[in-house]
């Protein structure tokens, strides 16, 4: 039985009234819903080691950057705004997660998806720049910054390139296994 097919035990009544349980295969989980809810987890997950990194002082920049284009107001530096930010990054994260889909998910090695998240540093740090007004500039970074923030944009590109690429081959191979009855 894989990962995406569970059994479950369904108790039904027979005509004389007594109960007897039944296996039942729960339906797994299609593979758009696969991608977008691991692009949710990464997004939360990978924004939330940034916040323990902004924490220790490894990096310069918040996740709590991205409410800055939206929302005004003290709350945003809050608990409540700490989870709005995970929350959204997790969005952004399946957002994100669907580029590599669309465009990736054939291609197997792992270096792809690290790179998928170096090209969405990059797209953060030098063309969405100007929408966070708290982000220095990529050339005023501190060392300390840039490196974490690469490696962490690079692991979620490989965690969700290594998860997407995976699941399509494991899907291409039981599609091309033989049935047997």
């Amino acid at each position: 039985m894989s990962d995406n097919e569970k059994e479950t035990k369904e108790k039904t009544t027979d005509q004389d009234g007594h109960q007897k349980e039944q296996n039942k295969q729960e339906e797994p989980m299609s593979f758009l819903a696969t991608v977008i809810l691991t692009g949710f987890i990464g997004g939360a997950f990978w924004s939330g080691l940034g916040y323990i990194a902004s924490l220790f002082q490894f990096t310069e920049v918040s996740p709590r950057v991205v409410l800055e284009p939206f929302t005004v107001g003290e709350w945003t530096g809050t608990w409540i705004g700490l989870v709005v930010s995970l929350l959204l990054y997790g969005g952004l994260g399946a957002g994100a997660a669907l580029g590599y889909y669309i465009v990736l998910r054939k291609l197997k090695p792992f270096y792809i998806g690290f790179g998928y998240g170096l090209g969405l540093f990059g797209i953060v740090f030098f063309i969405l720049h100007p929408m966070f007004p708290s982000m220095p500039p990529l050339l005023e970074l501190t060392i300390n910054t840039f490196i974490t923030s690469a490696c962490l944009f690079g692991l979620f590109g490989l965690f969700i390139g290594y998860s997407i690429s995976y699941e399509n081959n494991e899907l291409r191979v039981k599609s091309e296994k033989p049935v047997s009855h």
